[in-house]
């Protein structure tokens, strides 16, 4: 199988379904998607490299994660999504706020605005969550104009909210502290 298949030479390319521009507000949605799995993969491997049993769990939740996010581009990838057809579930939605919420809970709680940093890991983490939230834009830009599956944004949202949980949670399991916004004003009180 050769890598190439000259059919985009044109600026077109295929979506199930149809043939659009490269620069198709579903191409877009999708291929940011797939730069946020690559992300994904960097913060997995430097968690991996970190040798903290509790930082390798999380690498292995990345590991799953990378492969909801390709279900999410494949979704995507419908030019008339069929919801028989759908990967992305709710169930993998509510797998995100579980984790969420046992992040949380192993935490300090949050009183300012927190800066990308810290740990290397923490940091890779906050990019993932950038990422992720113009991921999630694209979707909404796609789902204005196109049919779009309702998950997919879902699952991106909670997504986001995920890297952030995970970062602060990297940080505090290899005791670095979390960098604060100083000139914020404390914003943040923790639910209970």
């Amino acid at each position: 199988m050769k890598l190439y298949t000259r059919t985009g030479d044109e600026g077109q390319t295929s979506v199930i379904g149809a043939r659009v521009r490269k620069d198709d507000e579903r191409v877009e949605a999708y291929g940011t998607i797939d730069e946020l799995n690559s992300f994904v993969g960097q913060a997995a491997s430097v968690l991996v490299r970190s040798g903290s049993a509790a930082l390798e769990e999380m690498a292995n939740r990345l590991i799953l994660i990378q492969h909801e996010l390709f279900d999410c581009g494949s979704d995507l990838s419908y030019a008339e999504p069929a919801a028989e057809k759908m990967k992305v579930s709710p169930e993998m939605t509510g797998r995100l706020e579980q984790w969420i919420d046992e992040y949380e809970a192993a935490t300090p709680p949050i009183a300012r605005f927190i800066l990308p940093g810290g740990s290397e890991a923490s940091s890779l983490l906050h990019v993932c969550r950038t990422v992720g939230r113009r991921a999630e834009r694209r979707v909404v830009t796609l789902a204005a104009s196109q049919a779009c599956p309702d998950e997919v944004s879902k699952y991106l949202n909670r997504l986001s909210d995920f890297f952030f949980a995970a970062a602060r949670a990297a940080n505090a399991g290899l005791g670095v502290p979390d960098v604060e916004y100083e000139r914020g004003a404390q914003v943040f009180r923790r639910r209970t």
